[in-house]
């Protein structure tokens, strides 16, 4: 037996917060019953329906791919680009991406069908920290620096922060590490940007606890069962600060 949000959760429909909602808002029926008990248990032979779909828990996976540049971060465009679901095997499309790099950005993207950790790694209440290695054109000073740390308008009523690290500078370019806890769109070029710098390079290579490390553009791979249960008791240490 286990909870009713959990079981809808492994079935890779949304997070058990999200569940939650569902259950409470009366979208959830349990052998025929609308169940808004959050503390309701079900077992594997009980029929569960959300909003008349039958939900059946399934084998979670989890992965990393490295994203090469020229492919959007989604299943599906409008606009006819390609997608990463272009050079992804088919067997991988029931996966989804843990927040999105951009068209020309590379690295790491976490892939996988469990929407409540997906829920966890990119909800802005517990500010998960990505790694990206960036290069910019001309030389960042420590006062730009500093100014990234405290927050830039990129929007209207948006505020982006970063922490960098400068790895190695020259008169024509910068490369630093940088440090995300948002999930803005383009946050990183748009931060350069206000400060009058072009990104000429973005590789994300860390998320939380995982990193690129032993792949090649293109390439996807199995993350390790112990580097999940890391990942998690991070996360719920990250949650709890």
């Amino acid at each position: 037996m286990q909870r009713l949000n959990k079981f809808i959760a492994s079935s890779g429909l949304c997070s058990r917060r999200k569940a939650d909602e569902l259950i409470e808002t009366g979208h959830v029926n349990v052998n025929g019953k609308i169940i808004k008990e959050l503390g309701f248990q079900v077992s594997e032979k009980d029929k569960v329906f959300v909003d008349k779909k039958l939900i059946r828990p399934q084998k979670l996976e989890y992965y990393k791919f490295y994203k090469p540049a020229g492919y959007i971060t989604t299943s599906d465009d409008e606009k006819g680009r390609k997608t990463i679901y272009d050079i992804l095997p088919e067997n991988y499309h029931n996966l989804k991406p843990v927040g999105r790099l951009d068209r020309e950005s590379t690295g790491l993207l976490i892939m996988t069908n469990d929407g409540e950790l997906i829920n966890e790694l990119t909800h802005p209440s517990i500010k998960v920290p990505k790694y990206y290695i960036v290069t910019i054109d001309g030389k960042i000073n420590q006062n730009q620096a500093e100014q990234m740390a405290k927050g830039i308008e990129i929007e209207k009523g948006k505020i982006a922060y970063a922490d960098i690290q400068i790895l190695e500078i020259s008169n024509k370019s910068t490369m630093m590490q940088v440090i995300l806890y948002q999930g803005m769109n383009r946050q990183i070029r748009k931060m350069f940007d206000f400060l009058g710098f072009e990104v000429l390079s973005l590789k994300r290579v860390q998320h939380a606890t995982i990193s690129i490390e032993g792949l090649k553009k293109g390439q996807i791979k199995p993350i390790k069962p112990i580097q999940i249960r890391e990942l998690k008791r991070y996360l719920a240490k990250l949650e709890k600060s």
